[in-house]
């Protein structure tokens, strides 16, 4: 059973979620986008997987957010997976991943809905 985690260190909610992914006893693979960040086909994959759009996916704050104009709802989706690819900090986390679904954990609880259980 693969359970992986789109993970930035750096966001609390982030950290909270691989706690409760560890506190349920599974070591999951943790991918750290930021170093080494998805491919946009991945980036599509993900988008299908969650349910979401691009856009709820896209981390809508920070400075570059605003620069590259994508708070404009006329972005189209192929912009939004291209800016995410270019810029993964674009991306929104946590991203969680297991045989049961997959979710962007915000609110962290949500991680709960779709971890295997023992």
């Amino acid at each position: 059973m693969t359970v992986t985690i789109y993970h930035n260190p750096a966001c609390g909610t982030s950290r909270t979620v691989l706690g409760m992914i560890q506190d349920a006893g599974i070591t999951p693979e943790i991918v750290l986008y930021l170093k080494t960040p998805p491919s946009r086909e991945k980036l599509e994959e993900l988008v299908k997987q969650t349910g979401l759009t691009p856009r709820g996916l896209l981390r809508q704050k920070g400075a570059l957010y605003e620069e590259l104009g994508l708070a404009n709802e006329d972005i189209s989706d192929e912009a939004i997976l291209d800016a995410m690819a270019a810029h993964p900090e674009l991306i929104n986390r946590p991203i969680v991943v297991t045989p049961l679904g997959a979710c962007l954990c915000r609110p962290k609880e949500l991680v709960l809905e779709i971890l295997p259980k023992p």
